[in-house]
């Protein structure tokens, strides 16, 4: 068996050292850009390394009038409750669909697979949740993305469908029940595909900013995400009326700034989470894709 040569590695190592550049460089130029003040973007646009930097972009968001420390315990609370229950959902669906001796789950997955093909629309996902009362709630924000994602579901599914079968024969024969068998036996084995939805469904309710403009009219509800978008667009609203002449007022508010700085706070959790976890999202993207 042949070695690879030097030059392979090398090689490799300078593309991907190029790569990496490219994909930090937008990253810090939208750091940069959130502390450059306004008036030097709209004169040089957007610099990597800014001619005069400022804090307005952040002091407008952290210390003016909005409730941001509010609506980030508002996400992080939607977050976590609502990835702890979808969760937990999805795997005991996922355990029906992969246990052997249960019957009726290939029916079962013909009829969750239906759902990833016809939506049955806007409209009548609004009205099931007005009936349910969820309408200016906090369920509101959780409950309408709670029931599983079918595409999760599937790779759990698919996950556990490779468990040996003499694993469960082997508890029935002890006396076990499906209770016992899901959370002693499925549960701890799909620890690396549980943990991979995890994230799909973490990421999902942090940036999930639709349900809060479909139901949610309190602004003590408003989450992180809905309340910079309605920031964002108040600031551009008022900037279009200063320039036509509709208004008075000679203050430039950081509109391009404060799009950065929102960018930042937005992602900072996930970006430093995701070095941590990073495993089990290429986890992710391979499970499923094994036949078993």
């Amino acid at each position: 068996m042949t070695s690879r040569p030097r030059w392979f590695d090398t090689v490799n190592a300078v593309l991907l050292g190029i790569i990496s550049i490219l994909c930090i460089l937008p990253m810090l130029l939208v750091l940069m850009v959130s502390f450059t003040d306004e008036a030097s973007i709209k004169q040089y646009g957007y610099q990597l390394f800014p001619s005069q930097l400022s804090l307005d972009a952040y002091k407008l968001l952290l210390f003016g009038s909005t409730p941001l420390y509010r609506s980030y315990m508002i996400s992080i609370f939607v977050t976590v409750v609502g990835t702890l229950l979808a969760v937990a959902i999805t795997s005991m669906a996922g355990y029906t669909l992969a246990a052997r001796h249960i019957r009726y789950r290939h029916g079962l997955g013909l009829f969750f697979f239906i759902t990833m093909v016809f939506n049955t629309g806007l409209v009548p996902w609004y009205l099931i949740n007005l009936h349910l009362g969820l309408n200016n709630t906090i369920w509101a924000l959780i409950i309408p993305s709670l029931l599983f994602n079918p595409f999760n579901l599937f790779l759990v599914r698919n996950y556990m469908s490779r468990i040996p079968a003499s694993l469960t024969e082997a508890a029935k024969i002890d006396g076990a029940s499906d209770f016992y068998i899901a959370f002693r036996i499925f549960f701890p084995l799909s620890m690396p595909v549980l943990a991979t939805i995890t994230l799909f469904y973490g990421i999902a309710y942090w940036n999930n900013w639709f349900n809060a403009i479909m139901l949610v009219d309190n602004e003590r509800l408003y989450p992180l995400q809905y309340l910079l978008f309605k920031l964002n667009s108040e600031i551009s609203m008022i900037q279009q009326m200063q320039s036509s002449g509709a208004i008075s007022g000679s203050q430039t508010l950081p509109q391009e700034s404060v799009k950065m700085a929102t960018a930042i706070l937005t992602i900072g959790p996930v970006v430093l989470f995701y070095p941590f976890l990073q495993r089990y999202f290429i986890k992710g993207l391979l499970i499923g894709s094994l036949k078993e």
